[in-house]
This record gives C-alpha cells, structure tokens and sequence, in this order.
C-alpha cells in the first residue's frame, strides 16, 4: 500500500531541529512519504539564527507545481508566514503558540483586539482562556485551531505557574469542527518536562498532526495522538548542541506505532478499534440503564450471565498470574480477582433482593500466550470503568428509584477504577516490549474481544 503523501512548505533548517528537516523525520517517524518547497534557506544551530537566505516567489509555485503535476497530494503542511487574509480561512487545523495567536489576532484596531473575550490577548491564566484564544482564531476562518499551551504552563488545580517549581502540566486546547456553525472543544494534558530540548516541536507537532490525519484519524484523535508524540520527543531527546536542542523525532518508529505510555489511547483511538469501542460502552443496553428504562427481567438475566461469566474471567486472571514472569505482574492479575470477588458479591446481593438465589445461578447453562490473554480481558475491565463513568456523571441516571444506581456505583468505585489503573498499567508495560507485526495481532485480539462483549449485552437489551 502506498504511503500517504505529506507536503511541507516551510524554512530549512540547517541544525536539522526544526523547519524542513523536522518536518520530513516526523513524517517518515509516522510512515509518511514527505515532499518539500522550501521557502528559505537559514544558517543556524541550537543557540541562534545566523542568517536568511529567502527563496523567490516564482521559484516557490515552481516547486508546489512540481509536486502536485507528478506525485499529488494528500495532506498540506505550511508554516504561520501566510497570508492571514487568503490562507487562514481555508485551513483546515491551524495550530498556533500563545504569541502566534495573538500576532493572528492583532489588527491596526485597538477595539478588535478584545474579541478574544474579557481577558486581554495574551493574557492567560487558566485552561479557558486558552478555549477563548482558540474560538477567536477560529473566527478568521479555519475549520479547526489548535492553540498550544507550552508557553504558559499550569499547575496541577489548572491556575497558570508563576515560579519553575509550580510547573507541572501543558493544556493544549483544540477547538473547530467541519461545520462553522460546530463547535468541539478538547483538552489534551501532558505532564511537564523540565528539558531546553525543545527546538522544532511546533514544526514537528503540525507534521505529526498532518501526518495522521493523512491515515485517516478525525481530529481530536489525530491532535491527541501528535500532542503525546512530540511529549515523548522530548522526554527522549538526544541532548545535542550547546543551546535549545532537537527532539528524538524517531523514539519509537523501529519498534512501536505508539507513543510509550500512551498505548491504551493509541489502542482506543486507531481508526479500526473505534467504532467498535464506541458501541460497546454505548450500547443502547448500557444507556437504558443510565436512564433507568431497561426491563427488570433484562437486568435479572444479565446479572446471572454476568455472574458465570464473572468466574470465568477470574480463572483467566488467575491463568494470567500462572503465566507471569514476574512478581509484579503476578500481583496485578491477583488484584483484578480480588475486585471481581467484589464485583461477584454485588451481583449475588441484586440477586438476592430480586429472589433468585446463588445456587440458581450456578445451576443456569452458559450462553493463548500471556500478553493475548491479557488483550482478550481487556475490553471488560477497561470497558466497564469507562461506562460507569459515563454512566455516573450522567444526570438521567441519578433520578430517584433508579435500580441500577448501585451497579453503576460499583464502577466507579475507588477499587474497581484502581483495579482499570492496574490493567492499564500491565499493558503499558508490556505493549513497549512488543513487534509492530506482534501489536497488530493483538489489536484484533481487542476488537474481537470487544464485539463479543457488544454480543453479550445484545442477549438481555430488548427480552
């Protein structure tokens, strides 16, 4: 399958941290072709620019004809020297720093500068105001903004950090939709890294987002994705120069697709796991008890089948703990049965209140390699904590007389979300040390797994 083709039009940079030669490793990191026009020519390295050397006009619309007469295009990447009149209405993402936003926002009028709200630009003291930043930009134009938060970075309660030491996370806010009259807010949060290795990350978080986008990711997830590429760029950077030094552009493409730590996200957004992912945790079964409208005789069903399946998965976990290879794993596979233990007793307990007894449920007939294992069980435990959350903040669900209220509880307790933590955690930990080929494989373990879950609420949302 040929590579999607990604087209930088952009500076040089002779340091190879930013510009052009960021752009292009990014792009290959991600498995993209990269193709260049290349509007200046600079001569610097991580302390400074020396010189410029710009690329005449003429020459420029040579190369992009070049390009698009021969090869084509299918996704566009430029830099922020546009024309802010011809260019910006027809992006489709811009992705400005605080300071770049400000320069799009500025005009020869005093009186425009404060339709970024009541705060004054560049004023920024929390997440919102980065929101507000982000709806202004959007208002010149484009189909999606990105304002990145590096510039200004928060406390953990989210209130900007006034001293190094209070440093300790950066929000980027992403802000659009394909229709002007759409609005999609995400917060995407990283944790602070304390490094002056930090040259060329607009370049390459704009190359990354292009070059997902290209695969074929929506936005929030294409953003999101990049965000934690270019945080894992710079946590791994190779230390190199005197001055602000280039990231590791190339931390994970001999080995991983993901990003480390971020391979539960990378598994939940990839554009096959999805749709699939989504059914499951909004599976007109789960939303029914949300709002309390699911027929009793369902949920009596579903708490015996659950029950059986319940002391199965514990003997998955406890086969888990058999097959690990070291006492920490072993430990995290015996907590998940330790929770489910818990789990099985909510569920004798609703039994019980509806008279049916332990020993019925018993009588009721039923309707590897370590890391497989693990895939396998994990749409269940991941699943399960990310409905109860849904389910919890839900306003619907808390009306009085709803009687799946404590089995919505029981999946945000502290246990059971401690008990999603631990899982999280072992595929993490783990997914690092697989093949490329080894997490494919695995993927289609995921959503296997997941549509026999969809499978199983389907037998109890309309009896």
């Amino acid at each position: 399958m040929a590579p999607k083709r990604i087209l930088v039009i952009a500076g040089s940079d002779s340091s190879g941290g930013a510009g052009l030669e960021a752009d292009q490793k990014v792009i290959a990191a991600h498995g993209c072709y990269a193709m260049t026009v290349t509007t200046a020519l600079t001569a610097q390295n991580t302390t400074g620019v020396y010189d410029i050397h710009h690329v005449p006009a003429e020459f420029l619309r040579k190369q992009i004809d070049a390009v698009m007469d021969d090869i084509g295009v299918d996704v566009v990447k430029t830099a922020l020297d546009m024309l802010r009149t011809r260019l910006v209405p027809r992006a489709t993402i811009l992705t400005p720093n605080i300071p770049e936003a400000v320069c799009l926002l500025r005009t020869d009028d005093p009186a425009n500068n404060s339709n970024i709200g009541a705060a004054p630009i560049g004023s920024v003291e929390t997440a919102d105001d980065l929101e507000t930043m982000a709806r202004a930009v959007r208002r010149l134009g484009p189909k999606w903004v990105l304002v990145k938060g590096g510039h200004c970075p928060f406390r953990r309660d989210g209130t900007r950090a006034r001293t190094d030491a209070e440093k300790e996370v950066v929000v980027d806010v992403l802000v659009g939709g394909e229709r002007p009259e759409e609005e999609v807010v995400v917060r995407v949060e990283t944790g602070y890294c304390r490094s002056r290795h930090t040259h060329g990350t607009g370049c390459s978080l704009a190359s990354a987002i292009a070059s997902n986008l290209a695969k074929g990711m929506d936005m929030p997830a294409a953003v999101r994705t990049a965000c934690r590429y270019v945080e894992a760029g710079i946590r791994t950077a190779p230390g190199l120069g005197r001055g602000n030094g280039p990231l590791n552009h190339f931390h994970s493409v001999y080995t991983l697709p993901f990003s480390p730590g971020y391979f539960v996200d990378y598994l939940l957004e990839r554009p096959d796991v999805a749709p699939v992912w989504h059914k499951f945790v909004n599976h007109p079964f789960v939303l029914a008890m949300g709002d309390a409208t699911l027929p009793l005789e369902s949920f009596k069903g579903y708490l015996i089948q659950d029950y059986l399946y319940l002391i199965q998965f514990s003997r998955s976990n406890a086969l888990g703990a058999y097959k690990a290879k070291t006492m920490k794993d072993i430990a995290a596979s015996a907590e998940i049965v330790t929770h489910i233990f818990k789990e099985m007793e909510l569920h004798i307990g609703y039994c019980k209140g509806f008279g049916i007894s332990r020993e019925e449920m018993e009588a009721t007939e039923e309707k590897e390699d370590w890391m497989a294992l693990q895939m396998a069980m994990a749409p269940c435990i991941l699943g399960y904590g990310v409905i109860g959350k849904q389910l919890h903040a839900d306003s619907r669900s808390k009306r009085e007389g709803n009687l799946y209220w404590s089995w919505i509880q029981n999946y945000v307790a502290e246990d059971y979300q401690a008990a999603v933590e631990t899982e999280s955690e072992l595929l993490e930990r783990h997914a690092v040390l697989q093949s490329p080929a080894r997490i494919e494989e695995l993927v289609k373990i995921f959503i296997h797994a997941t549509k026999m879950e969809i499978a199983f609420w389907e037998m109890f949302k309309s009896s």
